[in-house]
């Protein structure tokens, strides 16, 4: 952990001549702000054109937003005002001692977000379109994020591209809705943070610093801004380590005290919040649906290859929500969850929405299906293994993914494995190093090309089915 995050990453020489070397050259010559322009009015563009109809149904954060602004934390429910209505909501906490109203047991920061907008649109504000917003800017910080990664342009702008067409983050920010828009808010605040501590590591490399504090400021402030991301989702704190092993600080020690510090603030608002909404330190409302709304769901194609997986069992008579005999079988969706196969259908049935001869599961799909250029992390790994920001990155994506795969659910209905969301900043900046490594050879461009022509199909239907 001793060893210092290196200052450029390796670029492969290209052919002379190349369309890679007339590429690069152009973008050498530009100013990276307008870059990261283009590429926000790229994703903007697309991420509303993907879905235009934007239906709003699930938009608990619009109703939790007009009940802050009424002075409650407890939404009206379930009822119709002015032609809106939410009685159709899941995950909802009914509260027994005050009829008609009931507690949304998601963290609170997408709702604070929405409080001016709600305030001047009301119950018909459009949250979806605010997220594609959010979701476009996004693109841009990951942008930002790739181009520290690696002094290769092109090469951070594949892996930008990887990001925001070839990961579910697209559907995520297209459809907008309420398990969605908490994962984009979350990211937002990934990114800022992990790019403010690699931009201070960098700066102290530089400019040495005399330390007459036992905090560092920049360190701080990175993980003040990483702890706001689990307001939105709260398994993001997990990735606590990236801070300690990359950032300002000179040290493990004063890095990882500083941004801890920083991220226990927002921490502990959240518990605050949890206290005076419930009269509980941790959020009851999840436990509560955990008991009242789990049922078995079909195992789809593969069940067909392995019987035990007919239907994804829940427990909660006898497990917890959070409990590690759920760990195989999420496992398995995580990483080899199939799509839907009905060969009756015929290829007549390719975009077929009443008999499609192959369709996403809306238990998941595979990640190494869905976004097959997560592979190449790999090679960063490999010859990154010494390197704190491949150490920090691959601690935060797997102790995150660890605790969402503890999870009852998995996220249905969804395309793909949207929790991989709260581990996507930490993982693109794998993917990054492992695109810069390898160059822009055919197979890494064929990756980067099949995991977005994989998540187009996945926006399509998810649009298409109603998701």
């Amino acid at each position: 952990m001793a060893r210092s995050i290196a200052t450029a990453r390796p670029v492969p020489p290209p052919r002379p001549g190349s369309v890679g070397d007339r590429v690069r050259a152009r973008l050498d010559g530009v100013d990276p702000t307008w870059i990261g322009l283009a590429v926000f009015v790229a994703a903007l563009v697309i991420y509303i054109a993907s879905n235009p109809a934007r239906q709003n149904f699930y938009d608990h954060f619009v109703w939790q937003a007009d009940a802050y602004l009424h002075g409650r934390f407890a939404i009206t429910w379930p009822v119709v005002i002015d032609g809106f209505s939410n009685e159709y909501f899941q995950d909802v906490y009914p509260l027994a001692a005050a009829p008609g109203y009931a507690l949304l047991p998601f963290p609170p920061l997408p709702a604070v977000l929405l409080i001016p907008f709600v305030a001047l649109g009301g119950l018909g504000t459009d949250a979806a379109l605010l997220v594609a917003g959010l979701g476009a800017v996004n693109v841009a910080l990951a942008w930002r994020l790739t181009s520290r990664v690696t002094p290769d342009r092109l090469a951070a702008l594949v892996a930008t591209a990887f990001y925001g067409f070839g990961t579910v983050a697209w559907y995520a920010a297209m459809l907008g809705s309420t398990w969605f828009a908490a994962h984009v808010v979350a990211s937002f605040f990934l990114f800022v943070a992990i790019t403010l501590a690699i931009d201070g590591e960098a700066r102290e490399r530089v400019r040495a610093t005399a330390r007459r504090w036992p905090l560092d400021g920049r360190q701080f402030a990175a993980g003040l801004i990483f702890g706001v991301a689990a307001l939105a989702r709260l398994t993001t704190i997990l990735g606590l380590p990236f801070f300690v092993a990359v950032g300002s600080g000179g040290s493990v020690w004063r890095r990882g005290l500083s941004a801890a510090l920083g991220a226990a603030i927002p921490v502990a608002v959240l518990l605050a919040y949890n206290l005076a909404s419930s009269g509980q330190l941790f959020e009851p409302g999840y436990d509560y649906l955990y008991q009242t709304e789990t049922v078995p769901i079909p195992g789809g194609l593969l069940a067909q290859v392995f019987p035990s997986l007919q239907a994804i069992g829940y427990h909660p008579g006898t497990w917890s929500a959070e409990d590690l005999r759920y760990l195989p079988q999420n496992l398995v969706i995580m990483l080899a969850w199939l799509p839907v196969v009905q060969p009756q259908c015929g290829l007549d049935g390719l975009f077929s929405t009443t008999c499609a001869l192959i369709r996403p599961d809306p238990l998941g799909m595979s990640l190494l299906l869905t976004s097959p250029a997560y592979l190449l992390a790999i090679p960063a790994l490999l010859a990154g293994w010494r390197d704190r920001l491949v150490i920090g990155a691959v601690a935060a994506v797997g102790l995150i993914a660890a605790a969402d795969l503890v999870h009852f659910s998995q996220g249905w209905v969804q395309f793909g494995y949207r929790f991989s969301n709260d581990f996507a900043p930490f993982a693109l900046i794998l993917v990054t190093l492992g695109i810069a490594r390898l160059g822009l050879r055919r197979s890494v461009l064929g990756l980067v090309a099949v995991s977005v022509l994989v998540n187009a199909w996945g926006v399509f239907w998810g649009v298409a089915l109603g998701w």
